[in-house]
C-alpha cells in the first residue's frame, strides 16, 4: 500500500469517474486503474462498483476511503510541520470565502497580504458555506472566511468582525429619506433576496424575524423575488422592483444617491452577522492564520466592527 494509491482512490471517490480522477492526479488512466486494482487485490476487497457512466463506492470502500483521507491529511500535516520549522509564512495559503463576503473583503485583504507577507500568496476560492466546509475537511482548503451561524464542523474558529445589515431602497421610494427602518416595516414590501444555498439569505431571515415570518406566500409579505448575487439584486432594486437587505461592507457610502439607490439603517437592535475564519485543528501553520487575521483587521471595511487580533476572544471550537 502506498500514499499514491490512497491518493488515487480518494480522487476516484470524489470524481466518480476514473478518467476525471486520472486527470486530477496528472496521470494516465491506465496507470491509475492498475494501481487501484493492485490495492484492491492487496486488501482483498472491492472499493468501487464499476459499470455505467458513473462509478459508485462500495459500503466498505467508503470506510476505507474515509480513512485514506485522514492518512493523506496527516501526511500533509507532517510536510507542513517540516515547512513550519523553516518559515510558517512561506508558501501559498489556500483561502475560501463565501460569495457575500468575497467581493468586498478580498480586494483590500489581498493588498494587505502582499504588503505584509509577500512570501505567502493567497490561492482564493469563492463558494457556498457548505461547500467550503467540505473542502476544508478534504484538505483542499487551508482556511475559510464565512459568517455565523455555521453547521457543526469540528474545526477551530476565530472572530474577524461584526457586520450590520442595511436596507437598500430605490432612490424615489418614500423610505429613502427615513433615518431608520424596523424589520417589522419590511413585511409590507416586495423583498428581493438571494436564492437558496446562499447563507446570507438564511442570516437575513434569521436576524429579521418579520421577514422570516412573512416570507412564505400568502402570509403577509406581498411577494419575494430571488437573485443569484447581491449585485444583481442591487440593480433590481435600482430599477424599482423592490427592496433588499445588504451587508454593510457592500455599501461604501450610506449617503450616496448616484446609483439610483438609497441606503437606510435598521432601528436598534440592528441585525448583523459575525464573520469568522475557520481552519482544521490539524493545520499547523498557525502563524499564517494570524497573518490573515491581522490583514483583515487592517482592512478599512465601511461600517463593520473589527476584532483586533491581539484582543480577540481565544479560539473557539465547534
Amino acid at each position: 500500500m502506498t500514499l499514491t494509491e490512497l491518493k488515487y482512490i480518494v480522487a476516484v471517490a470524489r470524481a466518480r469517474h476514473f478518467g476525471h480522477a486520472a486527470e486530477a492526479c496528472y496521470v494516465a488512466q491506465p496507470t491509475l486503474s492498475v494501481a487501484i486494482k493492485k490495492l484492491e487485490d492487496e486488501l482483498g476487497v472491492v472499493l468501487f462498483e464499476r459499470g455505467g457512466a458513473e462509478i459508485s463506492v462500495t459500503p466498505l470502500g467508503a470506510q476505507i476511503i474515509a480513512q485514506a483521507e485522514r492518512v493523506l491529511e496527516q501526511t500533509a500535516a507532517i510536510k507542513e510541520l517540516a515547512k513550519q520549522n523553516k518559515d510558517p509564512l512561506a508558501g501559498p495559503l489556500r483561502l475560501g470565502v463565501i460569495y457575500t463576503i468575497g467581493p468586498y473583503l478580498l480586494p483590500p485583504l489581498v493588498k494587505n497580504i502582499i504588503e505584509r507577507v509577500p512570501q505567502m500568496p493567497l490561492i482564493l476560492q469563492e463558494n457556498f458555506t457548505v461547500r467550503l466546509l467540505e473542502l476544508l475537511r478534504q484538505g483542499e482548503l487551508d482556511a475559510a472566511i464565512m459568517a455565523l451561524p455555521l453547521p457543526e464542523h469540528g474545526m477551530s474558529m476565530q472572530t474577524l468582525y461584526d457586520e450590520p445589515f442595511v436596507v437598500a431602497v430605490p432612490q424615489n421610494h418614500p423610505w429613502a429619506k427615513r433615518s431608520a427602518i424596523s424589520a417589522q416595516d419590511l413585511k409590507s414590501e416586495t423583498m428581493l433576496l438571494l436564492g437558496n444555498g446562499h447563507c446570507f439569505r438564511d442570516q437575513v431571515l434569521e436576524v429579521c424575524p418579520e421577514m422570516a415570518r412573512f416570507s412564505s406566500p400568502g402570509n403577509g409579505m406581498q411577494r419575494t423575488f430571488e437573485g443569484s448575487s447581491l449585485e444583481t439584486i442591487r440593480h433590481m432594486v435600482a430599477s424599482g422592483i423592490g427592496l433588499t437587505v445588504l451587508p454593510r461592507a457592500s455599501v461604501p457610502d450610506m449617503h450616496s444617491r448616484s446609483n439610483m439607490l438609497a441606503f437606510v439603517p435598521f432601528e436598534a437592535p440592528v441585525p448583523e452577522r459575525r464573520v469568522v475564519i475557520v481552519w482544521r485543528k490539524s493545520f499547523t501553520r498557525r502563524a499564517a492564520i494570524d497573518a490573515v487575521c491581522e490583514a483583515v483587521a487592517a482592512c478599512e471595511l465601511p461600517g463593520v466592527d473589527m476584532f483586533v487580533p491581539d484582543g480577540v476572544v481565544p479560539d473557539r471550537e465547534m
